[in-house]
């Protein structure tokens, strides 16, 4: 990489509710899909930090960590992913940001390929952290 090249790094979050299922929130920007709660990480910050304060902005709710469990290379975006499982601190409504329209959870059969492989994964940690290619 040279030194004016940009290189995207994220943090994500598998949530499930009581059904196993997987929530995700539909973006109000670009192509308007659904996907995991998470975003891009900030200068300086960590991937758990970045991990926190997204799911704080996106959700209006705080998270606790419980592992990382794959780190992914995207193509398109020329980016790593970090997929971390991760379950609400207490009970409470979802308030989304501007930057999303609508929340739901969803089986695993009805995720994208893509993240259909990223929440098997997790949901099927083991203690090793998995990674791939798309």
């Amino acid at each position: 990489m040279g030194f004016d090249d940009t290189y995207k790094l994220s943090a994500h979050a598998v949530i499930c509710n009581d059904a196993s299922e997987v929530l995700q929130v539909r973006a109000t920007y670009a192509d308007k899909t659904w996907g995991l709660p998470g975003g891009a990480l900030d200068i300086g910050e960590t991937v758990h930090e970045a991990l926190h304060r997204e799911c704080r902005e996106e959700l209006g709710r705080d998270v606790i960590i419980d592992y990382l469990s794959g780190v992914y290379y995207h193509r398109v975006y020329n980016s790593h992913v970090f997929i971390f499982r991760a379950h609400f601190l207490s009970d409470g409504d979802i308030v989304l940001s501007p930057e999303h329209s609508e929340f739901a959870y969803f089986s695993l059969d009805d995720l994208s390929p893509v993240q259909r492989v990223r929440v098997q994964h997790c949901l099927q940690f083991n203690g090793e952290v998995q990674s791939a290619k798309f």
